[in-house]
């Protein structure tokens, strides 16, 4: 099983999911202000990851999908990244980069399975 993990920053708070092995599949879209939002953040990823449809943006002619949408492209270094958004629209999650775009679409999945049942870890009391 996986787990949220929420830190604190200099400027506010992120969260992270890891798979059952430690390692991080996904970082929170963005800082959060304040502990509160940053939980829904995550909340928004437990609800959108399961039911989001898969938008391949590396592919010529691609089909926009509606949202929520994991959308796999490619970075400046040539890599496959993947980005979750929400019904509005917004980055909630995205993911390190990919040699292989089947490697990719597994770390999709893992977010899928992982985000429903996962922990949600608070930061500790001046921990950063």
């Amino acid at each position: 099983m996986g787990k949220f993990v929420i830190k604190e920053t200099k400027t506010g708070f992120t969260y992270s999911l890891k798979a059952g092995n430690g390692e991080i599949i996904c970082i929170g879209g963005e800082v959060y202000s304040s502990l509160e939002t940053c939980k829904i953040g995550v909340e928004s990823v437990i609800a959108n990851a399961p039911i989001a449809n898969l938008e391949d943006q590396t592919v010529e002619g691609y089909e926009p999908q509606t949202h929520p949408k994991f959308e796999i492209y490619k970075d400046k270094a040539g890599e496959f990244r993947f980005r979750l958004k929400a019904r509005n629209g917004q980055i909630i999650g995205s993911s390190e980069g990919y040699v292989k775009k089947d490697s990719c679409k597994n770390g999709i999945e893992s977010v899928r399975k992982n985000a429903v049942d996962s922990p949600i870890i608070l930061p500790e009391a001046g921990e950063e």
